[in-house]
């Protein structure tokens, strides 16, 4: 636990949390708008450039749970700086990296960075408050992530075209410093917590790190068609994941124990983060598609209106925050989750109502989400496993990561298979958009009720 830091140092540690989260959400986005670039510069196909997201998005993945459970075993302060380091030095080397592949590692080398800052910065800003003001802690670190989710195309683009496609990671450098400056500077020492004198479970993580990987090659490899490899791919992730619960029942320090998910709160929240978050993926796969052909708006229009959801997940977060901890969690939870659900529906039956029927339900749509995913991070970090703060964190962001992984492939796929039974570009986007929001809507509903019925779970979890 941190010690009681005076109003200054909390805004200095607030400063440095959300400076982490705001870089590593922003490692992500930033380059999307410059895989054409990278393209041109290393004279390389599109399927060889997307690996510049890709292996970011891997090693976030499939590093998470082991280092927010080493972050329960290490002194977390310490290990957020080694994050933020090797975060603004892979940065450096992705911008000096003279071939794709030295790229590729680099990127491999700042998404391991990027997993650091998501998982440490979420457990130490559980502490940084207080537990009566840890929504407004992760209201705030909702609102940094969104804001590098939604201001990394435009910044990217504006860098590319300015000074070439190295720009885009050089920026990381003097942002990436004052965060370590930051995190040095304020956030203290802390004690260590009790866990450190458990054996780290090597084989687990391991064999968990390989599922993952798995899956979400065989999610994202194809671009939707799946085919023989990614069959192959599936078999691996479900064997790795086989042998990684039969080798987490006999470990002596297992890094997910099993007796963890009895707790209904957990798996209830857990569940219905992956669930929301594949609904939220759809917006950004269906949503272009839609907007360009149904509604024939062009590439500037459809940037315009795109930007309406980060912007609104940007204004609520921080609101959300204050929601959460003046009426709790689990309340705003729900409510949150009925929102999502209604504007997922809204999508679909207002298909045909021009660029408004699509604005108004995403601002919906999307301030649900902000008031979830607060009220959520909220419950699952103020009072679940104190002493597993940080493997609580890596979970969390790893239900967000499998559930927009997920979203991205098989609503997308959903997208397709549906436009192809209506003849004629405008109308085929529109059926595709009615579908695959009645999906989304549908999605949304069961995490609803996965809520409820978690509620009624910790009641009786609490009784015993």
């Amino acid at each position: 636990m941190l010690s009681h830091p005076t109003p200054q140092g909390v805004r200095g540690i607030l400063a440095a949390l959300s400076l982490s989260m705001l870089l590593s959400s922003l490692g992500i986005s930033i380059a999307n708008v410059g895989l054409p670039a990278l393209a041109t510069a290393f004279h390389a196909s599109f399927q060889a450039v997307q690996w510049v997201l890709l292996c970011y998005l891997l090693a976030v993945t499939t590093c998470i749970i082991g280092i927010g459970r080493l972050g329960d075993s290490l002194n977390r302060r310490r290990l957020l700086l080694a994050g933020i380091a090797l975060f603004t030095a892979a940065s450096l080397a992705c911008a000096l990296a003279p071939q794709l592949w030295l790229l590729l590692a680099a990127r491999m080398a700042q998404g391991l960075g990027g997993a650091v800052m998501m998982s440490i910065a979420m457990a130490l800003a559980g502490e940084a408050l207080g537990t009566e003001k840890i929504g407004r802690a992760m209201g705030l670190l909702g609102t940094m992530s969104a804001v590098g989710t939604a201001l990394g195309p435009s910044l990217g683009g504006a860098l590319i075209a300015g000074f070439g496609w190295r720009a885009m990671f050089l920026i990381n450098l003097p942002l990436g410093l004052l965060a370590l400056w930051l995190a040095w500077r304020y956030l203290p020492e802390g004690a260590r917590p009790a866990a450190r004198q458990e054996p780290f479970d090597r084989a687990g993580t391991l064999l968990l790190g390989g599922a993952l990987l798995c899956y979400s090659l065989a999610m994202t490899l194809g671009r939707g068609n799946f085919g023989a490899l990614n069959l192959v791919l599936m078999l691996g992730a479900l064997l790795a994941g086989a042998l990684f619960i039969g080798v987490e029942r006999r470990a002596a320090s297992p890094l997910l124990a099993p007796t963890m998910f009895r707790h209904p709160a957990l798996t209830a929240g857990l569940a219905a983060s992956a669930l929301v978050m594949t609904v939220m993926t759809a917006t950004l796969v269906v949503g272009p598609f839609y907007l360009s052909r149904a509604l024939g708006l062009s590439a500037a229009q459809v940037g315009l209106v795109m930007s309406a959801g980060p912007a609104v997940a940007i204004l609520t977060g921080i609101p959300a925050g204050y929601l959460v901890d003046r009426f709790g969690s689990q309340r705003i939870a729900q409510f949150g989750l009925a929102a999502v659900a209604a504007g997922a529906a809204l999508l679909s039956l207002l298909s045909r109502a021009g660029v408004l029927g699509y604005v108004a339900p995403i601002a919906l749509l999307t301030a649900g989400y902000a008031l979830f995913q607060v009220a959520n991070n909220t419950m699952l970090m103020k009072d679940l496993f104190p002493e597993r703060r940080g493997l609580i964190a890596g979970m969390v962001n790893l239900a967000r990561n499998l559930g927009a992984i997920t979203g991205a492939s098989a609503m997308g796929a959903l997208f397709y298979l549906a436009s192809q039974r209506v003849v004629g570009t405008a109308a085929a986007a529109a059926y595709g958009m009615r579908v695959t929001y009645g999906t989304a809507a549908l999605l949304a509903l069961a995490a609803l009720l996965i809520a409820f019925g978690g509620r009624r779970l910790m009641l009786r979890y609490d009784a015993r």
